[in-house]
């Protein structure tokens, strides 16, 4: 049955699929204490749900075991003509339609074909990086890959550029074996954390996370932390890209389909633009909608502002009298760190 489930898996276009048990991973206590810390900054969500992450019965009673699925979304480098202080740069994840819908459908074929297998009374559940579930440990507990000291999930078949979905289900299959930490004495994604977010082995404070102020935090983005933000403008990379084990990364197949070439080096000059209409219509389909206008132009503005582009200066003055006032907000500071860095190279 398990055999007919890994191979059912990959024919739906998954890379790996890996089983363990339906009970908490170890590592449930860190994480309360990664939540008392406030390391989680405004996502409220992982506090309200907590005790479900933390125990994998409170989301299905009954449950026995987890399916754990991987899709890579690695994707070959391509090249831009347009000039290095137009371009934004998106997270890798984010370049293609979004991802919960891609993976969603197959996850369901492949919940319908377990509870098959399972016959009458069995219960399943599935989730794309939706539900209260500590995937990553929970991944590693089923061998489909190891924590790394950036906190992400590194497979040493796919690297670090991969997503994970689950199925937990009453249905009892066997678990396979654990994997074990491969990172050694490596530390190349502390270092290359553009605002040192990651402040120790294995411990991440999202308040500085470039992902964390780029996609989850809704509000001003802290002016200090602006000019390590770069032209980033969805997500960041830095410390997945630094890993070693990324040398065995492939292209997967289930992602490819789904590439969206335009979200590659978007230039930023064209979506401080867009109006709400033109937004909606750019990124339908796209994981970048969860932002809204509001957030993605605050960020484009920070990405300005560290371009040091004076060519920005008049969409970045009309950008000052948006109807938003974080969009505004941020506009004008990215007016001041241009005239900044241009006295700066001055001198």
């Amino acid at each position: 049955m398990k055999a007919a489930l890994r191979q059912r898996a990959l024919e739906l276009g998954f890379d790996d699929c890996r089983v363990t048990r339906a009970a908490a991973p170890e590592s449930a206590g860190k994480f309360a204490d990664w939540l008392a810390s406030g390391f989680h900054g405004e996502m409220a969500w992982l506090e309200r749900n907590a005790a479900k992450r933390m125990d994998p019965q409170k989301v299905l009673p009954g449950a026995k075991s987890l399916l754990i699925l991987a899709a890579s979304y690695d994707s070959p480098p391509s090249a831009s003509e347009l000039p290095a202080n137009r371009r934004g740069v998106v997270a890798r994840y984010a370049r293609f339609g979004d991802y919960h819908e891609v993976l969603g459908e197959r996850l369901k074929s492949l919940t319908s074909f377990l509870d098959q297998l399972g016959g009458p009374g069995t219960r399943s559940l599935w989730y794309v990086d939706t539900g209260p579930l500590l995937e990553r440990d929970l991944a590693q507990r089923a061998g489909l890959g190891f924590v790394g000291k950036h906190t992400n999930l590194i497979s040493r078949r796919l690297g670090n550029w991969i997503f994970l979905a689950e199925i937990i289900t009453t249905l009892e299959l066997e678990p396979d074996a654990p994997e074990k930490n491969h990172c050694g004495s490596c530390t190349r994604c502390l270092t290359a954390c553009p605002t040192h977010a990651i402040t120790a082995p294995f411990q991440l404070d999202a308040r500085r996370c470039i992902s964390y102020l780029t996609i989850e935090l809704k509000g001003a983005i802290p002016v200090e932390l602006r000019p390590a933000i770069g032209n980033r403008i969805y997500g960041c990379d830095d410390c997945l890209a630094a890993c070693p084990w990324n040398r065995f990364a492939r292209e997967g197949s289930l992602m490819k389909a789904h590439a969206r070439e335009d979200l590659r080096t978007p230039d930023l000059i064209e979506l401080l633009r867009l109006d709400e209409a033109g937004f909606k219509s750019r990124f339908a389909g796209s994981p970048i909608r969860r932002t809204k206008r509001r957030g993605l132009l605050r960020n484009v503005c920070v990405a300005l502002g560290n371009s040091g582009d004076p060519g920005a200066l008049p969409d970045l003055e009309r950008a000052t009298c948006d109807s938003e006032p974080l969009v505004a907000e941020h506009a004008r500071w990215a007016i001041e760190r241009i005239r900044h860095l241009q006295n700066q190279s001055a001198d």
